[in-house]
């Protein structure tokens, strides 16, 4: 079974959401997701609402703020993989992003514009 049937991406793809110019989220997008959650400490959800420009996507912040946004369908395709992984995931426009992804991502400007 891929990642797309384990956690309900292609049902959520099916509804027709996707964003006008934006590609369909991927099993490496969930994928990534779940590597980054499993090698890191304090990892935590932030799902991000649907566009004119993308589809719903989720960020994962680690406790030191590090973070990566993947697109992943549907909310409730994140919330799935949250809960299978135990973390917690937030709507972030009812909790706003958290404080360290901010912070980690001022300290590493300059690196993250030369990748």
């Amino acid at each position: 079974m891929g990642w797309l049937d384990r956690f309900g991406l292609r049902k959520a793809q099916r509804r027709g959401r996707k964003a006008r110019y934006d590609r369909p989220a991927e099993d490496s997008d969930i994928k990534a997701l779940i590597e980054f959650a499993k090698s890191r400490k304090g990892v935590e959800f932030y799902v991000e609402p649907e566009t004119f420009a993308t589809g719903t996507t989720a960020v994962a912040v680690a406790h030191d703020g590090e973070w990566i946004r993947r697109r992943v369908g549907s909310p409730e395709v994140l919330r799935r993989v949250a809960h299978k992984l135990a973390l917690p995931a937030y709507d972030v426009n009812l909790v706003g992003y958290p404080k360290r992804m901010r912070e980690w991502t001022a300290r590493n400007k300059r690196r993250l514009s030369l990748d």
